[in-house]
């Protein structure tokens, strides 16, 4: 089963953001609040990124898009061609 990102937002606060692993089927089915605040959460886009590859959402700075992988790493973790890949 895959692990589905749903968020909330309240104004003036930054986004509350929840992750509920569940059926395909069942992605864009209403989540219920884990604090029972009564907020509502909607499915959101996720974004992951490896360090292997050297992808496109790398920035100047050596992180991806999402700011926690380094470019100069294999997909393992260890520092590139150091394990053989």
């Amino acid at each position: 089963m895959p692990i589905y990102e749903y968020e909330c937002h309240e104004p003036g606060r930054p986004p509350v953001v929840i992750e509920v692993l569940r059926a395909a089927a069942d992605a864009d089915k209403p989540v219920p609040d884990p604090e029972g605040k009564g907020r509502v959460f909607k499915r959101r886009l996720s974004v992951f990124a490896t360090g292997g590859g050297g992808g496109a959402a790398a920035t100047p700075g050596g992180l991806a898009a999402g700011g926690h992988v380094h470019s100069g790493s294999c997909g393992c973790g260890k520092p590139r061609g150091s394990c053989g890949m």
